[in-house]
């Protein structure tokens, strides 16, 4: 079970982090902008918690539904049908339809199976796929299998959503950072 001890460090750990890449990206000048299924907007919540957030974040878009996944964000019908919103190849495609809409520097993608119901033998509760993508790079997607219940997965997947966007960009992020990584 997901207990408050556990909670406590899982969001006191996202919220270091997220201070830390929000000052960093208004020190660089650069932008953020995220599109959430699975997690509800809470990546975003997380990062508008950061003063000064307003310089470097864009927006976001909760694209829980798979109307708004294609009439919004642009992944085509083909792919939901072949593949279903929890893809990677969806998540590609919302990072790309998210980052032409708010034209953001950096955006994050997510994803998944929250529960405790909607998994499947092939995507079991706790499937997540987190994307992110620069301008710099090519979109990188991360599968994971987390544990939990609902709001164990969800924050879990946001705390890998900032692990990811610093795996993206070492070189921005870590010469910044001050160890937030090891707290």
């Amino acid at each position: 079970m997901y207990n408050s001890t556990m909670k406590n460090l899982i969001d006191e750990k996202i919220k270091t982090i997220s201070k830390d890449i929000v000052e960093i990206l208004i020190k660089e000048n650069l932008t953020i902008t995220s599109a959430e299924s699975c997690t509800g907007g809470l990546f975003a919540s997380y990062l508008v918690k950061n003063s000064g957030v307003s310089a470097i974040f864009k927006g976001s878009i909760v694209a829980y539904a798979n109307e708004v996944k294609r009439d919004i964000l642009g992944v085509d019908e083909e792919t939901l049908e072949r593949f279903g919103a929890v893809s990677p190849q969806c998540v590609s495609l919302m990072l790309d339809g998210v980052s032409k809409i708010f034209s953001s520097d950096f955006a994050i993608a997510i994803s998944g199976v929250a529960g405790p119901d909607g998994g499947s033998l092939e995507k079991p509760v706790g499937t997540v796929f987190i994307g992110v993508k620069s301008r710099q790079k090519p979109n990188k997607i991360k599968k994971l299998t987390l544990k939990g219940d609902r709001e164990q997965i969800q924050e879990s997947a946001v705390l890998w959503a900032f692990e990811e966007l610093i795996e993206s960009d070492k070189k921005l992020f870590l010469k910044f950072m001050s160890n937030s990584l090891d707290k």
